[in-house]
């Protein structure tokens, strides 16, 4: 389960998280996309500590790791399935293969109540996809796969899963004007003070295209020495390194 998220982390969501709440008690499949740093995991733990029948995997690159994160999704739920010590549940799965953990994982899972969340899909193969449809059509678990786009890029083979556009669900950066009011409370919540400050908070609203992440994330950095002179935030330079994290992620 990603972290719980307090009421002032999430900034002007309400539509977004109504709708994942809506989603997720009609118990139906989608796919949430948007771009990095959009706030979709930020959402999803503002809304999954609502549904303790969700099994999170923060991470899901390969079929081998969500069945691991299934398996210590359950264990840590203490599922009746897999025995009432969740520790000991997890080593029963750690000590089987691959093909006899999956054998496992669909039998505790089928016609179950859960509902699997793939977090920060990159991509996922043929084999990754088929074993999200043996759960949705063989299993009857609601699952929902979060990518950056609803594209092959990114949603990779689940996006045949998702054909049906009210299959998909887009979180999007901010608008101009919301953006702007982000980053002044972004910059408050910091305490960052500079002879230039409205200037540098204008270029990041423009620099960043209304993304909270990149918003966050510049207004950090001009909270450091490196990027202060005289009083004021040197923007170049510090939209540069910015730049150059950001390509490298």
């Amino acid at each position: 389960m990603p972290a719980p998220a307090t009421q002032t982390e999430v900034f002007d969501r309400i539509a977004e998280l109504e709708e994942l709440r809506k989603r997720f008690s009609c118990r139906r499949s989608f796919l949430l996309h948007g771009p990095a740093g959009v706030g979709k995991t930020l959402l999803l733990s503002r809304v999954l500590s609502e549904f303790p029948n969700t099994l999170y995997s923060p991470q899901t690159p390969t079929p081998q790791v969500l069945y691991q994160n299934l398996a210590e999704a359950l264990s840590a739920a203490r599922d009746q399935k897999i025995g009432a010590d969740g520790r000991a549940g997890m080593q029963s799965f750690r000590e089987k293969s691959v093909v006899a953990v999956k054998g496992a994982l669909r039998e505790v899972l089928r016609n179950s109540p859960y509902v699997v969340v793939m977090d920060h899909l990159v991509r996922p193969s043929h084999s990754l996809a088929n074993w999200v449809r043996e759960l949705m059509i063989g299993c009857s678990v609601p699952v929902v796969a979060v990518s950056r786009s609803p594209h092959m890029e990114d949603a990779g083979f689940v996006l045949s899963l998702f054909s049906d556009r009210t299959e998909k669900f887009a979180v999007r950066n901010f608008d101009s004007k919301t953006a702007s009011q982000f980053a002044g409370w972004c910059a408050d919540r910091e305490r960052l003070a500079a002879g230039n400050l409205t200037q540098f908070l204008d270029n990041v609203v423009e620099f960043s295209d209304g993304n909270p992440g990149a918003i966050v994330q510049m207004i950090r950095m001009a909270g450091t020495p490196k990027y202060s002179s005289g009083g004021q935030i040197k923007t170049t330079p510090l939209y540069v390194d910015f730049k150059i994290v950001t390509v490298s992620q």
